[in-house]
């Protein structure tokens, strides 16, 4: 088993702006590419779980099976078991846990997954070696990461422009890699994985609803998360930018042409029997 190495620091944190996003994730809107590969029986690793919402999703959807959620952050999985005892899913459980340094056994299960985790880690080819170790002969390893370059919106909010870039370079001197979705597939390769689909996905914003409930997130979480400490200790932004940015959100989400579309990278990769 490999030794942890330190991963890249997580961007985002757990800001009350953070766990809203998460918390509103699901199976069906996070995870649709795998769904139909998934069997009743099925022992699964959700890798990266946060508040246990698609784990819990997962699990019921293979009810004679049993789903383990990891995280490196105990504070969220204690959210995360709170959600799977509301639902009264008995096949879960949680660990805290370093994708670069499973502590399980080789081949421990049948599918390995992770939504928007290799995106956050310092080496994202390492990390899918180690679910791939972890995943049995002919088992899946699935991955989805949203690709931030690639986000589009419309109407033309020139500070988001600001804030895209400003993401960008907070993020990758963080370690991380923002536009992770488009490089899955490469990733994968130079894994060793060989059988890969490779598929996209979007979340996509613009009823009144979700556009207050998307601007809104991000402006807090321009100010008031991990992040804007990043910004701001990186010497990435001031406090009076961060909050011209976070007003550039409410613009944006004020308009009532507001559409704004997330595109993520989806690879599911069978492994050699």
């Amino acid at each position: 088993m490999p030794e942890a190495r330190e991963t890249a620091v997580y961007t985002h944190g757990h800001h009350e702006s953070v766990l809203r996003s998460h918390t509103w994730r699901t199976a069906e809107n996070s995870a649709a590419y795998l769904l139909g590969s998934l069997k009743p029986h099925l022992r699964i690793l959700d890798i990266g779980c946060g508040p246990g919402t698609i784990t819990a999703d997962l699990a019921a959807l293979v009810p004679e099976g049993h789903v383990t959620g990891v995280d490196r952050a105990p504070e969220v999985l204690e959210r995360a078991r709170a959600a799977a005892g509301e639902r009264g899913l008995a096949n879960m459980d949680f660990a805290v846990a370093d994708v670069h340094a499973l502590e399980y056994a080789d081949a421990s299960f049948d599918v390995v997954h992770a939504h928007q985790v290799l995106q956050h880690v310092g080496d994202p080819v390492r990390a899918l070696r180690e679910m791939a170790r972890v995943t049995r002969p002919g088992g899946i390893v699935a991955a989805r990461d949203s690709d931030y370059a690639a986000m589009t919106w419309y109407p033309e909010v020139p500070g988001l422009d600001g804030w895209l870039d400003l993401y960008h370079r907070v993020a990758r001197a963080g370690g991380g890699e923002p536009d992770a979705g488009r490089r899955l597939k490469a990733w994968a390769r130079q894994a060793g994985l060989t059988d890969v689909t490779a598929t996209s996905g979007t979340w996509t914003y613009t009823t009144p609803e979700e556009r207050r409930w998307w601007s809104e997130l991000w402006a807090e979480r321009t100010v008031a998360s991990s992040y804007a400490r990043l910004a701001v200790d990186g010497g990435h932004a001031t406090e009076e930018e961060l909050a011209a940015v976070a007003e550039a959100w409410r613009e944006w989400g004020r308009h009532e042409d507001g559409w704004f579309a997330v595109l993520h990278g989806e690879i599911l990769c069978r492994k050699d029997a």
